[in-house]
């Protein structure tokens, strides 16, 4: 797409958010986050109704829509009245096909099965994996074509983060793109092209649970656990009796939560320092900012455009009455650009001040277990780029190909032009 053809859509886009009667607007809509024109959509929904009720939803049916920081903050951190055991996405799932998982269960059930895997992002075992990961990073990035435009969503968003989950789970090497593959069937629609149908989803996901279970029959028995996600559910006292449809829910949060999230941060980090390319230089003139351009990237980039809450009773929030049983979507990609909290939000700021202040990783009981590992990823990967390209931009070649989601806020493909080696 051109540049003048980019400008017309993100135009009409305006155009249309702000014409259209406030109740018409649907921010959950797949084509908004892949052609990239929900934003003002969101900074109308900010101004004029931060707690919106969509009453039109054919898709999801009602929902409500809270767009302002710290209106997500306040249903974030309140799970004794925003439950996550509905779901935590706008879909809900089939009655005949319900997959229990610890972040769409509450407390006391979530808390026992979160600390069951939580040791595997403990401080000591992330001190034990950060050789592991900039090893591969600087294998991976080194094996890069700099003769010809690559995709880095393939060779190196997608590659690494599976390389990572499968040393988490211990998985197969070989057999690592098949994580991928689980990834993206999880958070599909019929719509996005990457399944056919529902039942073929099914399908999928069954195919999933078989191979895991293959691993836990070889686990469950070892006298001494493995430090890895199947053997800690395994040998785990609130774990180890799930039956194959909450094992499934908990793999596929495990392979969601550890692949989609810093795969598309990778990307959307690389992306937006081609779009605010002195960003890029004040970079590379000063490489001790990847810690803190790490949480802003997150930030902007925002992975996970939501999370869903329903209400377990009525409540008044930003002056609208929300009833028991209603959806409830926390917009953390419009509170990440909520002007109120945050100045110049849809810029990148690499040296920001309290960069680490963003709603990417959620907050409360829910809040992310593998932030850090996240941020670990991703500032090594941008510490062994500039010990490759400390002078010169890796270059984006045009606009990447996005998710049709209005969950997983991330990219398909993305070209680029790796600057020539030095020998």
């Amino acid at each position: 797409m051109s540049d003048a053809a980019r400008k017309y859509e993100i135009d009409e886009a305006r155009e249309h958010a702000y014409s259209i009667p406030l109740e018409e607007i649907n921010v959950g809509q797949g084509h908004f986050f892949k052609t990239d024109t929900m934003w003002p959509y969101f900074e109308r929904l900010r101004k004029e109704a931060p707690v919106h009720y969509c009453a039109t939803n054919e898709e999801f049916g009602p929902y409500w829509s809270v767009t302002k920081y710290n209106d997500i903050m306040a249903v974030d951190t309140n799970h004794q009245v925003f439950s996550s055991e509905g779901g935590i996405t706008l879909r809900d799932q089939d009655e005949d096909f319900k997959l229990p998982m610890f972040i769409a269960m509450d407390p006391p059930k979530h808390d026992d099965q979160r600390k069951v895997v939580s040791p595997i992002v403990a401080p000591a075992n992330l001190a034990k994996l950060e050789s592991t990961i900039r090893e591969r990073a600087g294998k991976l990035l080194d094996e890069m074509d700099t003769e010809q435009p690559v995709d880095w969503v393939d060779r190196i968003s997608i590659e690494l983060t599976t390389q990572m989950l499968a040393t988490l789970f211990d998985f197969p090497f070989e057999d690592r793109r098949k994580l991928t593959r689980w990834s993206d069937v999880a958070t599909a629609s019929e719509e996005s092209g990457i399944i056919e149908s529902e039942e073929a989803r099914r399908a999928e996901l069954f195919e999933c649970a078989d191979y895991f279970i293959g691993l836990w029959n070889e686990r469950v028995n070892a006298r001494e656990p493995g430090n890895d996600l199947i053997s800690m559910l395994a040998h785990g006292e609130s774990t180890r009796n799930m039956d194959k449809m909450e094992y499934l829910g908990n793999l596929i949060l495990l392979i969601v939560g550890g692949n989609d999230t810093t795969r598309n941060s990778i990307t959307g980090g690389l992306y937006a320092l081609n779009k605010f390319p002195e960003q890029y230089r004040k970079l590379q003139a000063n490489p001790s900012l990847i810690p803190n351009m790490v949480a802003e990237i997150i930030r902007w980039q925002t992975p996970l455009a939501h999370m869903r809450r329903t209400a377990l009773q009525d409540i008044e929030l930003g002056g609208k009455q929300i009833k028991k049983g209603d959806k409830v979507a926390m917009w953390y990609v419009s509170g990440n650009r909520d002007e109120d909290v945050i100045s110049n939000p849809n810029q990148l700021v690499i040296d920001r001040e309290r960069a680490r202040q963003h709603l990417s990783f959620g907050f409360g009981i829910h809040r992310c277990v593998g932030n850090r590992l996240a941020e670990m990823q991703l500032r090594i990967v941008w510490e062994e780029i500039l010990k490759r390209w400390p002078d010169e931009p890796i270059r984006v070649l045009a606009e990447p190909t996005r998710v049709l989601s209005p969950f997983v806020k991330g990219y398909e493909q993305m070209m680029v032009e790796l600057p020539k080696r030095k020998h």
